[in-house]
């Protein structure tokens, strides 16, 4: 964009409230932030630079371009900009990382019998959902307690039976963990008041379940059906043991989250304590990224927003450390998920505080264990390189490796990859892939040689900095037909190795016989990672190609589907199998398309 254009653009700002997404050359977002007034917020950056902040200042000299989404109020631009921000991840904003691969407890509420599931993802499909958990193992152990304890059925079926047939009962009935739903043994009443148990402790109700349990087993014992009332008393004391393990009781019965962040340059840790009737329930953790000059109030304030967008329990009462610019913003939006007010506090004195502190420390325990990590991490990717040199006599440490592998099934698809690692780790920006041009059939001497061939060229074409060593997923042969290949082409003093599969044989050149390297040596075992990494790269390229490969065929061998209809129904519906899946009708609504041909297409679809 034209500073030109710019300008206009500055010019022609809504003052209505949404979000601006700043975009670099790549068109990629680089920064997605929200506005009570986008004409009065998006100017601010493009003021005197000298009055902006570092961040903002390197953000800004990468944005050539942004757009904007108008928001009916200020609330819909919060939750949009949590939602763009979780979607696209922007370098300059604040990342909670792998969220969305923290599971859920799921009670499918709506079914005549629930089932409690552990899943991946949250849906608008009328089931209530518990979570995220950060303790994967913990929220297992505790599924399957309450499963056990409340003989919830663990069982796929559909019940009642579509037909109005009854199950044979599975292993879980016969040894006292499930009621038998199946077979008739449960009512759909009883089962649900066991669901509605295990609602409640999840939801953090144990007292109040406990409390209706005891009444519950005073009255069996009155009616002397003794066996009801030991079931009960089981249940009551298998709750409170459980309780009793949670040991911080602050002395009301209010529903809480206490949230600290600790961090070290662009590391961070956020942790949420959740009490639940006045006990801590559960702490949950999660790694932040953030540049080293970002503001602590930004920091909480974007983890916040981002936690509780996708939080299915929301507390009455949320404490921070400091305040925060858009509480009020944030209670707004909170109370009108939770149904009822929520309260965003940063206590002063008392045990309030202390609570807070203890948030602190647990994040600051965190943070510590993840930099030890990052430390010990780096240090033996030091270590291996450094003992990579030493075993494989190398005048200098292989600070740069690239490793080639050929894929191919039979005498088709034939592809190479090229991995690169970088002091030990993979640099994916590095990586390339190759499809085999000149060799025909199957031979993966002379289809090494033309990968290693091409990546070299183009290393002394471009005058670029060769690696410090290669790899080759292969023997005595590969390598004798790539350093040939190197010769020519001028790399003669290239450091170059053969890993063989087999016996994990390192082979030098020009020397028959396979190096010995200790089978425990940090070198072996990074070249193996090297190795390991260049085959799944070409595997995973191999089987794009092949896909590829069938599908157009599929289509290109129907009479009167040419190359640009082709594209249009793969753009259209994604697949093969969806454009099976469609009507005639639907196919005639693109352009070079009649009814005639639409059903020739599908016939000849259906067909194969």
């Amino acid at each position: 964009m034209t500073k030109t254009d710019m300008k206009l653009k500055l010019k022609n700002l809504p003052t209505a409230s949404g979000v601006y997404l700043f975009k670099n050359r790549a068109g990629k977002y680089i920064y997605i932030g929200k506005a009570k007034n986008l004409k009065n917020r998006v100017r601010t950056y493009f003021q005197s630079i000298q009055r902006l902040d570092a961040k903002t200042a390197r953000m800004i000299s990468k944005a050539v371009d942004f757009e904007l989404m108008e928001t009916a109020n200020e609330v819909e631009a919060l939750i949009l900009e949590a939602n763009l921000v979780r979607e696209h991840k922007p370098q300059y904003n604040v990342d909670l990382r792998d969220d969305k691969h923290f599971p859920y407890i799921k009670i499918t509420t709506k079914d005549p019998f629930p089932r409690v599931l552990i899943v991946r993802r949250m849906e608008n499909d009328g089931a209530t959902y518990f979570g995220p958990y950060t303790n994967a193992k913990g929220m297992r152990r505790t599924v399957h307690f309450l499963t056990g304890l409340f003989k919830i059925r663990t069982c796929s079926y559909t019940i009642p039976h579509p037909k109005g047939k009854l199950y044979d009962v599975c292993l879980d009935y016969r040894i006292n963990r499930c009621g038998g739903a199946c077979a008739g043994h449960q009512t759909q009443e009883d089962y649900k008041v066991l669901i509605d148990s295990v609602l409640m402790v999840l939801s953090g109700k144990s007292n109040k379940l406990i409390a209706s349990l005891t009444e519950k087993m005073k009255a069996a014992s009155v009616e002397m059906n003794f066996e009801e009332a030991a079931e009960f008393r089981d249940k009551i004391e298998a709750l409170i043991s459980v309780k009793v393990k949670q040991n911080v009781d602050v002395g009301e019965i209010v529903n809480r989250d206490i949230i600290s962040i600790a961090r070290e340059d662009k590391d961070a840790v956020a942790v949420v304590l959740q009490i639940r009737e006045g006990a801590l329930i559960g702490r949950q953790d999660f790694q932040l990224r953030s540049e080293i000059d970002e503001t602590n109030q930004i920091i909480y304030d974007t983890f916040v927003t981002q936690y509780y967008n996708h939080q299915p329990n929301m507390p009455s009462q949320i404490y921070l450390p400091i305040e925060l610019p858009d509480t009020k913003l944030l209670e707004t939006w909170f109370k009108k998920e939770k149904g009822s007010k929520v309260k965003i506090v940063t206590p002063k004195i008392g045990d309030k505080v202390r609570l807070v502190d203890l948030a602190a420390r647990n994040a600051r325990l965190l943070l510590d264990e993840l930099l030890i990590k990052k430390m010990t991490y780096t240090e033996r990717t030091s270590k291996m390189v450094t003992s990579l040199k030493d075993d494989l006599k190398l005048s200098r440490s292989p600070r740069s490796v690239v490793c080639f592998d050929i894929s191919n099934t039979g005498d088709t698809d034939a592809v190479g990859s090229c991995v690169y690692f970088e002091n030990g780790k993979p640099k994916k920006s590095q990586y390339r892939h190759f499809k085999i041009k000149g060799v025909k059939g199957q031979d993966d001497f002379k289809m090494m040689r033309e990968v290693i061939g091409r990546y070299f060229f183009r290393i002394k074409d471009e005058k670029l900095t060769p690696p410090d060593l290669v790899v080759v997923d292969g023997g005595k042969g590969q390598l004798s037909s790539v350093v040939a290949e190197l010769n020519y082409l001028g790399f003669d003093k290239q450091p170059i190795i053969g890993l063989a599969k087999r016996l994990e044989e390192v082979f030098l050149p020009n020397n028959s016989d396979p190096m010995t390297i200790s089978k425990s040596s940090p070198s072996l075992i990074l070249l193996k990672q090297v190795r390991d990494e260049a085959h799944r790269f070409a595997i995973t390229y191999n089987r794009k190609v092949r896909s590829k490969r069938t599908i157009t065929s599929a289509l290109d061998n129907i009479k009167g589907v040419g190359p640009s209809k082709r594209d249009a129904l793969l753009k259209k519906f994604g697949s093969v199998k969806r454009i099976k899946e469609t009507a005639p009708e639907t196919l005639v609504e693109l352009n070079g398309i009649n009814l005639k041909l639409a059903k020739t297409i599908l016939s000849e679809l259906k067909s194969k």
